[in-house]
């Protein structure tokens, strides 16, 4: 399949995701959201599974972009990383990716897919904190490691609070802030 097509497909379950959230998604609500039949998408992909299996990969290669161009800051780089940027569709993709990722126990090749992008994030993280202690944006006595799980672990709280209890994206900025500045920023930094 060209990748004309392959974004078409990747589009669609993402409009077809944001609608229906992951329990309600069918083929057919994703073919309704392309140019695609969903004979079309079953010679594709075969299966719901394998469709979503692949759009999880899809989001992986994104994430990985998204990655390569940050650079800035690295206190602006968590706070970025960390809370939804003003591109993303709210509510329904987040609880559509909630209810993904309740399927991890269940589902091998979701849990796989989570678990990469975490190890991902958590290094990509890592790193950042490393460079911000070299740097001196941060303190000195800043646990990179020890950083990046916690800050993986505020990440998802505050997207599932976003998803479940109606916090807002300020709300959860403004979270993210509060700790890069409390507890990693060196007052006597740069």
């Amino acid at each position: 399949m060209d990748d004309d097509a392959e974004d078409e497909i990747m589009e669609a379950t993402y409009g077809a995701l944001c609608e229906n959230g992951y329990a309600g998604l069918t083929m057919q609500d994703i073919a309704d959201e392309s140019e695609k039949s969903k004979p079309t998408l079953h010679y594709h992909y075969g299966t719901k599974q394998e469709l979503l299996l692949a759009f999880l990969d899809y989001l992986l290669d994104e994430f990985h972009e998204r990655l390569e161009g940050d650079g800035d800051d690295p206190a602006d780089e968590l706070v970025s990383l960390l809370t939804p940027r003003e591109d993303e569709v709210g509510d329904g993709f987040r609880t559509a990716m909630l209810e993904m990722k309740a399927q991890s126990p269940y589902n091998e090749g979701v849990r796989d897919r989570f678990v990469e992008y975490e190890e991902e994030l958590k290094t990509y993280i890592e790193d950042t904190v490393r460079r911000g202690v070299e740097e001196g944006v941060f303190r000195n006595d800043v646990d990179a490691e020890g950083t990046a799980e916690m800050l993986v672990a505020l990440g998802n709280g505050l997207r599932t609070r976003s998803v479940t209890v109606g916090k807002t994206d300020d709300e959860l900025r403004a979270t993210v802030e509060t700790y890069v500045e409390t507890c990693l920023v060196d007052g006597d930094g740069v």
